[in-house]
């Protein structure tokens, strides 16, 4: 910005196309062609109305007006994307105002004093005329401090062509020019805006100056009304929240508090209306906002088996540029939840309270501005249910963040700044201070209001009381100039390194995995104990020596055991595995987490423990059973490939199984109903015909068996004299699925991949489809 020397003077802004006017008079008047202008701008500038602001000196101090001083002017002036008072507000040094949010049309007015002392914070701009380097660096051209803007994330230059320059993006983190996410882009036009963490810019007349830094962040609410199958959720809500706002959403069952709190995070699509993030639509530019908003769902969202410190430095690595400091990000968060004493506490050994607190730490990792907490006080005891909710209004006062909460506890509900009361169907029924909350219903408690609005004459009473009352008026969303496109760009989604979060998630899953040692033991221990077992079961015989028909019969029953064991040990250490972390999936996958990288990590952590229990189970069945004599294939070499194949099938199956179910219980309620068809559908309990053949199959015992069976030569148990005797009249199933052959044995082995490749396909596509976005 260029240096300033008149005593008093006003700088206006539109689009980096600016006016200055000297201020020396004790009344101004600023617009666009009426009469008594005197701080006139030029008539194509049309944000700024015809009578815009009245500036008024007092003493040596000026201040500055909407329209008239009665708020008749369109656009409204902003301090930090907070509306100024009726009363005026005072100018100092340096203070900014915005006319209008929406940054394609936004119109800043800077005040400069230059005999004051008291200086506000200006916007920044950098000549464009080089080559321009903008991160979090301090070598930078152009430093911006957040966490979520990498050491060097992106470079300008100017262009052989005049006006035109090249934006490059240095880091996986990107950066969103035009809604668009290049890898490197030229832009031409003046009035350009350039996304990079949580910061705005604007490519001006030459120059690169700072529109937003992303620390204020405003929500209108703007006749929002959502419809699911003709059923009205929420009926033409209008409000406003402002920066630093603590704002609660109560109500009664059914009155749509949460369905509200879903529209405000952008996960509920509204049927009309909008919801607007400093004046853009949230639909269209979710993927823009999505890092700039916080959300701490009511189930817990941290895994229970790592440190506190663990838990937020995956976040951190999770959701932050990669060259980050992710040592101090952990430090200034844990202070920020007031966990630095607890560091280093595993998560299973913390209270309701500081869990919840550590949930808040793993959204608060990358700074948002808008933050949504569910039921963060509930299963509290009221002294927690305090403290909470002090925690919450430091954050938001003292960071100037807007959070919002669903609760039902209401014993600290004064610590909020503005209250959303719902009534049934999503009706407005109050907006405003919870000071005037008890006079404005006319009742002496809290708990007396659902009382009143259990009636539902009441709440259609009180809904169309609240839209003509003056808490309406002085709290209901302003006019402002916003973009009313509902419709989510196909274009703007940023380019994640699915091979980036693959390492950090196969990294938590493996610190997750060792760290859980009960179930990890039990993993390794359940099938060498079960093939234990069976050997205690038949103490003195041998079921591979053959010979008999009868030692035939056994030896494919000891068979189907391994395979059974195999089976089991595969789906006990993934049958849980996508279920009881839905809600720290669901999360994730908000702030783009790839379905690739997650399943990814899931799959090569099991595959390893795969391995580990294919060679433990191996080793057992050495050590308890002769081998038999075999020519294909070594026995322990093909035992080790069959049960490794076989676990990795049904680990599979139990990630498919673990997608579908809605909870732990019933993934325990499926689990007999798989097996069963296994045993039944193996082929060696019965001789299966027709539908039963068919079936046999889609088993994954089936083709692990026949490899089994294949590798012992079970045909070949059979005695001399059996040989030429019909595979039909035998009193157990044998035949052409335990010849001795290299095809027989590359069949099975491709079946049993072929289930895994089937099962995971399953999974993954049955997970994408549960996505809110």
């Amino acid at each position: 910005m260029k240096e300033l020397n008149d005593e008093r003077c006003l700088v206006v802004n539109n689009q980096g196309q600016t006016v200055k006017f000297t201020l020396d008079r004790d009344l101004h008047m600023l617009g666009r062609k009426r009469a008594g202008v005197d701080l006139l701008v030029p008539d194509s500038w049309t944000a700024i109305s015809p009578l815009q602001a009245i500036l008024s000196r007092s003493g040596n101090d000026y201040y500055i007006f909407n329209g008239d001083g009665n708020d008749v002017t369109s656009n409204r002036f902003y301090l930090n994307r907070s509306t100024i008072p009726s009363t005026g507000q005072l100018l100092v040094n340096g203070t900014t105002l915005h006319i209008g949010l929406n940054p394609k049309t936004l119109v800043r007015i800077t005040y400069y004093d230059s005999d004051s002392l008291t200086v506000n914070r200006e916007f920044q701009s950098i000549s464009l005329n080089q080559l321009v380097t903008i991160g979090s660096d301090p070598t930078c051209t152009l430093q911006l401090d957040s966490p979520t803007v990498a050491r060097f994330h992106a470079t300008i230059e100017p262009t052989k062509r005049q006006g035109f320059y090249t934006v490059e993006s240095l880091t996986d983190d990107g950066v969103s020019v035009g809604n668009l996410w290049p890898s490197k882009i030229t832009v031409g036009k003046t009035g350009e805006t350039i996304q990079i963490g949580c910061f705005t810019l604007l490519i001006g007349f030459g120059e690169l100056e700072i529109l937003d830094r992303g620390d204020s962040i405003r929500l209108d609410i703007r006749e929002l009304i959502l419809e699911t199958n003709g059923k009205r959720r929420l009926d033409e809500l209008s409000f406003a929240i402002e920066p630093g706002e603590f704002v609660a959403i109560v109500g009664g069952s059914g009155a749509g508090k949460s369905t509200l709190m879903q529209a405000l995070l952008g996960t509920e699509t509204p049927t009309s209306g909008g919801v607007y993030i400093n004046g853009a639509n949230l639909q269209p530019n979710y993927d823009i906002y999505r890092s700039r908003i916080g959300y701490v769902p009511q189930d817990d969202i941290i895994h229970t088996n790592l440190t506190v410190e663990g838990v937020l430095s995956y976040a951190a690595r999770l959701r932050l540029p990669s060259d980050i400091n992710v040592k101090s990000v952990v430090d200034r968060t844990l202070e920020q939840i007031e966990m630095t004493h607890r560091r280093r506490a595993v998560i299973t050994n913390l209270s309701g309270g500081q869990r919840k607190r550590v949930s808040i730490g793993v959204e608060l990792i990358a700074d948002p501005k808008l933050f949504f907490l569910d039921e963060p006080t509930s299963g509290l005891d009221p002294g927690l249910d305090r403290q909470m909710m002090q925690l919450l209004r430091s954050l938001a006062h003292e960071d100037r963040r807007t959070i919002v909460l669903v609760t039902h506890a209401v014993l600290n509900i004064e610590l909020c700044d503005r209250i959303v009361f719902l009534g049934r169907n999503g009706k407005l029924c109050y907006f405003g201070s919870p000071d005037d909350i008890l006079e404005y219903f006319d009742v002496d408690n809290f708990a007396d209001i659902y009382v009143k609005l259990e009636d539902g004459g009441w709440i259609d009473s009180y809904a169309a009381e609240y839209e003509c009352s003056d808490y309406c008026r002085e709290y209901m969303s302003q006019d402002i100039d916003i973009n009313d496109n509902h419709e989510r760009s196909k274009t703007s989604k940023v380019k994640i390194n699915a091979l980036k979060q693959w390492f950090i998630l196969t990294h938590r899953q493996l610190d997750i995995t060792c760290r859980d040692r009960s179930n990890l033991i039990l993993a390794l221990v359940t099938a060498p104990i079960g093939i234990g077992l069976l050997k205690a079961a038949l103490p003195d015989t041998q079921p591979f020596k053959g010979g008999s028909i009868d030692g035939a019969g056994l030896a494919i029953q000891v068979l189907l055991i391994f395979s059974c064991a195999a089976l089991w040990v595969g789906l006990f250490s993934s049958a849980q595995e996508i279920v009881k972390e839905s809600a720290i999936y669901m999360r994730e996958r908000l702030v783009n987490l790839q379905i690739s990288a997650y399943f990814g990590s899931k799959f090569i952590i099991l595959t390893g423990l795969a391995i580990a229990q294919s060679l433990v189970v191996t080793q057992v069945i050495m050590l308890v059973f002769k081998s038999p004599i075999t020519t294909l294939i070594s026995w322990q070499l093909g035992v080790s490939v069959v049960v490794f194949l076989t676990i990795t099938a049904s680990f599979s199956l139990g990630l498919l199984v673990s997608t579908v179910a809605r909870n732990s219980s019933q993934v325990n309620s499926a689990l007999p109903l798989i097996l069963l068809p296994q045993i039944i559908f193996s082929g060696v309990l019965f001789k299966l015909k027709w539908i039963g053949a068919i079936l046999s199959y889609l088993t994954i015992t089936r083709w692990s068996l026949g490899a089994f069976g294949t590798i012992a030569n079970v045909n070949g148990l059979l005695p001399a004299t059996f040989k030429h005797i019909a595979v039909k009249n035998l009193p157990f199933p044998l035949g052409i699925a335990y010849d001795r052959t290299w095809n027989n044995l590359y069949l099975c082995w491709i079946a049993l991949g072929i289930h895994s490749i089937v099962y995971l396909a399953m999974a993954v596509y049955l997970q994408r489809r549960k996505d809110i976005i």
